[in-house]
Parts: C-alpha cells; structure tokens; sequence
C-alpha cells in the first residue's frame, strides 16, 4: 500500500517538474525573442548617435561594427599576430622538447628565451624595471623563507611596489641620472610595463608561499584527493595535485622563477597559475588534456569568436554604454541595454582568457578556467565572482582566504579580500567604494545561505519555493551588475 502511494507521489512530481520546465523554457524563449527585437530596433534607431562604431565586415551591404570597447579591439587587431608569435613559441618549444628531451631546467631557460623577446618588444629598456623588483623579491624569498615574519616581509614588499608602480607610472630612467640613463625612456616599448606588473606581483607572492611552505610539512592527503578525484583516478593529473604537490627544492630556482614570471602565453592576461604548478608541467607536460580535446577545445573557442562577431554587429551594447546614450531610453531598454553590456563583457574576458590557455595548453602547461559558467547561470554574488576570475579565486583563497583563517573568519576575510582586488586592479577611490559595497551586499547573502543550508524541503512545494527564491536572487544579482556594468564605462579609463 506505501509503496504504491510512494509510486504516485513520485508520478507527480516527476509531471509537476516537467510542466515547470515547459513553462520555464517557453518563458526564457519569449524573453530572449523580445530582447533581441528590441535590441536590432534599439541599435537601428540610435545608430548615428553612438561612437566607436566601425565598418564591418557581415552581411551585404557590410553592417557597422560595434568596436567601441578599447581591451576588444586591441585584442581582435592584435589576433592575427598573435596567433603566429605563440604558434611558433608552441612549436619550437614542443620540439626543442621531444628532441633533446628537456625537463624542467632546459625548458625554463627555453621559455625564459622566448619570452624575453616577448616582453622586450612589448616593454623595450622597461624589462630592466622588471628584473630588478623580480630578482629583489627572489633574494627576499631565498633569505627570509624559513623566518616566521616571511608572509608580513613578503605582502609588504609586493605591496610596497604594486603601489609605488601605479604612483609614478611605471618610474623613469632619469630618476637614475639624466646623463647615463635618460635616453632608455625612448625605448619603452608597446604597452606599459606596469599594468602587465599587476599579474607578476601576483606570481611573485605564489613563489614566495610555494617555497615557504616547502620547508615545512605538507597538510595535503594526497591519497584521499585520489580517491575522490575522477582525474587523478583515471591515472592523469588535476590542477589541483599539481598545485598542492609541492615541488622539488632543486626547482625554486632563479631560472625557473624567472621563466614562471614572464611565461609568454600567460604573460599579458592570464588565467592565474602557481608556481607549484608551473614547475611541474615544465618538468612533465600535463596530461590532463589529450589532443584531442585541446583540438576541441581550439575549436569551441572559435565558435566563441563566431558568436562575438556577430553580436558586435547586430547589437550595439558596448557603443550604447561608451556614448552615454542609454540615459536617453526608457527604463525597459536600459535594462536590455545593461543587460547586453553584461552578456558582451563575459564573452569578451572569456574569450581572451580562453585564447591565452589555449596557447598554453598547446606549451604542455594547464591553467585553470576563468569563465567556468556563463553569468546568467549565476545565482549569486558568491558564485559570481568564483566564476568571473576564477583563476584569481583561486589564487586569492589560497594565498589569501585559508591563510587569514578560512571559513571560520569569512565575514572579516571579505573585507581584507576584496579591499585587495580593488587596490590591485588600481589605486583609485571609486574602486574602493565599490569593493566596500560589494562586501556590503555579501554579508548579508553569506547570512542567508548559512540559515538556507540548515532548511530541508520536505514537499514538492517547499522545494518549488526554494527553486524560486533561488531564481530571484539570481535575478537580483545580475540586475545589481547592470547598473556597474553601465556607469564603468562613463567613467574615465586609466588603462
């Protein structure tokens, strides 16, 4: 008898979900249909009025192109060029490999060669800049790693030249004498050394951990990640081993560090990695990829660029936010247009942090995603910013959040974290605020999730209700970025 009205509860609630999935899918069509005739009508209308617009390429007669955001076009006319540079980095360096059977040490100073000619063409006589603060930090590491003030000396000084970089703008060589050193400010190369310098700084606290740690007991149970990880049980490795393995002490050396820093593939954007990691995969290649799937992985990410050039010359998001237009439109259409802005920056990042570790991956060496999920897929602020950047989460909860005390001081750790990221990206006050805002509206969502964690759905509608506040707070996230994702580009940029 119990088991038969089990039977038809289960009936149901397997009918009840499937009419809610039809209902949700029909409503996510009809959005997605109105959002996009209102964006064609919006973008036809306003046309004339919007700038950064360029003649494209789709289409005939040829549409305008929306190439008004400054990190895209730079990115999308430097890709040619791009992919020819790190297709013959890849190719020798895969080469130089297989014949002369180079591990750890002979790849360090092969990708510390190639990258030098990178960064000289981008940097010119600035990589002098680079190598003194990067050599100064590796002194520091080598003499104080064992003391039990090393992580103040080591925060202290990275944070010392992160500041001091953005105060005087990369510095000038006549603060070493006008006579001698002058003339090198002719040479300083394509891009500012200093903007590039933000993600340094970021591997140079890595190493410094890294090593620090390697003299002390590992806490990681290697046998136990094993056992509940379906990559290393298939006999391959995660990221996560190589990153918590810690490395030979033979490998904490000056050229590997050095070719860690200055990576090529990873070297401009990223995805964030650690020196633990690093050296590995400079050692063994990772083996976590197979060709194929990096081939596949090639080709999603072309897809990607496929959809990009499309949206770009269809939807005028990014020239509606540059020009300052959308102040003109009724509250519907600036929340299509912030909206838009949103969906284009995500695709943007991930297609440039996606290009970078491809080119990597191709070198033998896994960075971690950035972009795991799209954003309308996240739910919350916490899952937001995991996804956005994840490899700088990363980062951050390793050398950040467990080390100031983990989930036992969460509430306090947001504030010293995101005051952090905001530095980071750059010294000014509006990033402060914003990240002091951030924190504002992550303590009470954190107060929320730890009593919904507690809540049990006992019935089909507790389980519906749950579903939907979730989906609400979904709402309310991404409607709270749109407003951010407008006004950033009102403001004036510093990059």
């Amino acid at each position: 008898m119990n088991t038969s009205k089990n039977n038809s509860k289960s009936k149901f609630k397997q009918k009840q979900n499937k009419v809610e999935l039809l209902l949700l899918i029909l409503y996510v069509i009809g959005f997605y249909i109105f959002c996009i005739h209102r964006s064609l009508h919006l973008s036809r209308d306003h046309f004339s009025k919007l700038r950064g617009l360029r003649i494209g390429w789709l289409f005939s007669p040829p549409r305008l192109n929306d190439a008004s955001d400054d990190q895209w076009r730079n990115f999308r006319t430097n890709l040619p060029i791009l992919s020819l540079v790190f297709g013959i980095f890849t190719l020798l360096a895969n080469i130089f490999r297989k014949l002369f059977h180079l591990r750890a040490r002979g790849m360090s100073f092969f990708w510390l060669f190639l990258s030098l000619i990178y960064i000289s063409y981008l940097h010119g006589a600035c990589i002098l800049f680079i190598f003194l603060i990067a050599s100064s930090n590796f002194l520091l590491v080598k003499i104080f790693a064992r003391a039990k003030y090393f992580t103040f000396l080591l925060w202290i000084f990275n944070l010392g030249f992160l500041f001091c970089n953005r105060i005087y703008q990369g510095y000038s060589f006549s603060i070493f004498g006008r006579e001698y050193w002058e003339y090198l400010d002719n040479f300083r190369g394509t891009f500012r050394w200093h903007i590039c310098f933000n993600l340094v700084v970021l591997r140079m606290i890595s190493f410094g951990y890294d090593y620090h740690w390697a003299h002390q007991e590992s806490r990681f149970d290697q046998e136990k990640h094993i056992q509940r990880c379906h990559v290393c049980k298939s006999g391959k490795n995660c990221y996560q081993i190589l990153q918590e393995r810690n490395a030979h002490i033979n490998d904490y050396s000056f050229t590997t560090y050095l070719s860690y820093l200055v990576f090529a593939p990873l070297y401009i954007a990223g995805p964030i990695i650690s020196f633990n990691s690093f050296a590995s995969q400079l050692d063994v290649p990772q083996n976590h990829y197979s060709i194929k799937e990096v081939i596949w992985y090639g080709l999603r990410w072309v897809f990607g660029l496929c959809l990009m050039e499309l949206m770009t010359h269809l939807f005028y998001f990014n020239a509606f936010a540059t020009s300052a237009s959308w102040k003109m439109l009724s509250p519907m259409d600036i929340f299509i247009i912030g909206y838009g802005v949103i969906n284009f920056m995500w695709l943007k990042f991930f297609l440039i942090w996606r290009f970078f570790r491809f080119c990597s991956l191709i070198a033998g060496i896994e960075a971690p995603e950035n972009m795991p999920k799209c954003v309308n897929n996240c739910h919350d602020l916490e899952s937001f910013w995991k996804s956005w950047h994840a490899s700088f989460n990363k980062w951050i909860v390793r050398y950040m959040y467990i080390p100031l005390g983990g989930s036992q001081r969460k509430l306090l750790n947001i504030w010293v974290i995101f005051t952090f990221v905001a530095v980071w990206h750059d010294l000014e006050w509006k990033l402060l605020s914003w990240a002091w805002l951030t924190c504002l509206f992550f303590v009470p969502e954190l107060l929320v999730k730890s009593a919904t964690n507690a809540f049990q759905a006992k019935g089909a509608l507790d389980g519906f209700i749950f579903r939907e506040l979730r989906a609400a707070g979904g709402t309310i996230t991404i409607t709270c970025l749109m407003p951010k994702a407008i006004s950033s580009y009102s403001l004036p940029n510093t990059m």
